[in-house]
């Protein structure tokens, strides 16, 4: 016996769209905190990576609604069918452009069941299936609010709803875990080599701003600087090989330093039929193009696309000292990048800016408590993973009635 299908709206005490322009920001942090489509994927909701806005915009564009604990966001468009569990308390948070906004009754629907029937292959058909437009796909207002979903009894969706937000919450803890981690590595950075106050900085002098003892050089002269390059994609037999294939927005979308895959692969003959070049393990990947100054590391060899500058320091001991650097110059980074139809800093560009190092033995200390934290970021990213993929084949098993509950 199947589930009725009942109209999401009729489930819920408010479906609304959100405003259908775009909010003016402002450069600098607030207390308003504006979300977009980018920052719904996969269950969740960042918001860390925000837009601010004042306090007269954030009123008026939330006359209609504001996000609270227990809602649910969807995507309309760029990307169809994102959804997002709204899990904070924060009560200055306005939805962007192409979000609808949705608020269970929870007499009649359990909101985490809502969220993950919302993710659930049956339904993220129906969905997409509504998607037109000329250039990118789109939902229209009236069907995301009759989007019809199977309605289980309430227990039934409790019970459900508490199976997987269980997983998406121990998700949601290592993601925490992981950005306080990084966080301290970079604190660390700055407290040792901004604030220079390193390991017995009391005994060293400091002349015009550098302690005696650190250096200056280029950066060619302490790393090499690799390119990418990508293979035919008229030819079949260069893709879906074993080789990891790095783009930008593997690294730009990705939620810490550590990159476990990459979303693409490339062959043998893909390798050597373009200018793509293999790099070892723990290369610093830094995007070059459009979204210049991003940062990865894989902790196996991968090659790029032509969007990147990969860095191998010519000293091991410098490699964490060196990623945190260039992490810590990323606006110089970019005022570098030059270009017409989008930014892109070229290597020889980078290759002339100039990197202050520390005597080797503090490099040494650096890297070694630094390296470590990696370490952990990568064991809370590969358990992350194992739980994605648990959860993600649990679902449609729920959802389908193969599993009682």
């Amino acid at each position: 016996m199947m589930w009725p299908m009942i109209p999401v709206s009729e489930l819920c005490v408010l479906a609304v769209d959100c405003v259908n322009k775009t909010a003016p920001t402002v450069e600098y942090e607030t207390e308003f905190k504006m979300i977009r489509t980018t920052n719904v994927k996969s269950g969740f909701i960042d918001l860390e990576e925000v837009r601010y806005v004042t306090e007269a915009v954030f009123q008026k564009w939330t006359r209609r609604s504001r996000p609270k604990y227990g809602d649910v966001i969807l995507t309309r468009e760029a990307p169809v069918g994102e959804v997002g569990r709204f899990t904070s308390d924060d009560d200055k948070v306005l939805l962007g452009q192409r979000l609808f906004h949705y608020r269970p009754d929870p007499k009649q629907l359990d909101w985490n069941f809502l969220a993950y029937v919302l993710q659930s292959p049956q339904v993220q058909g129906r969905f997409k299936g509504m998607g037109f437009g000329v250039t990118v796909d789109h939902v229209r207002v009236g069907d995301a609010e009759r989007l019809p979903i199977p309605c289980p009894p309430l227990a039934i969706q409790k019970k459900i709803g508490d199976i997987l937000s269980a997983y998406d919450d121990m998700i949601e803890n290592n993601r925490r875990r992981i950005q306080l981690l990084e966080e301290s590595a970079r604190q660390l950075y700055k407290e040792w080599f901004v604030r220079l106050r390193f390991p017995g900085h009391e005994h060293v002098k400091i002349v015009d701003g550098v302690p005696e003892g650190w250096e200056m050089f280029l950066i060619s002269e302490v790393c090499e600087t690799v390119g990418g390059g990508t293979p035919s994609t008229k030819i079949a037999e260069n893709w879906n090989g074993e080789i990891e294939w790095i783009v930008p927005t593997d690294i730009t979308k990705n939620d810490c330093l550590f990159l476990l895959e990459s979303e693409r692969r490339i062959s043998d003959k893909g390798l050597r039929e373009s200018s793509a070049k293999i790099v070892p393990p723990w290369t610093i990947l830094m995007t070059s193009r459009a979204s210049v100054g991003y940062f990865g590391l894989s902790d196996k060899e991968v090659c790029t696309n032509q969007g990147f500058i990969s860095i191998i320091p010519f000293n091991d001991d410098f490699r964490m000292y060196l990623l945190f650097n260039l992490m810590d110059r990323v606006n110089e980074i970019r005022a570098n990048a030059k270009g017409t139809t989008y930014p892109e800093i070229s290597k020889g560009q980078f290759r002339n800016m100039s990197v202050v190092l520390p005597p080797k033995l503090l490099a040494i200390q650096f890297g070694t408590v630094v390296f470590s934290v990696i370490q952990q970021i990568r064991c809370l990213k590969k358990a992350t993973q194992r739980l994605e993929s648990a959860r993600d084949r649990l679902l449609p098993r729920l959802m389908n009635r193969e599993i009682a509950v």
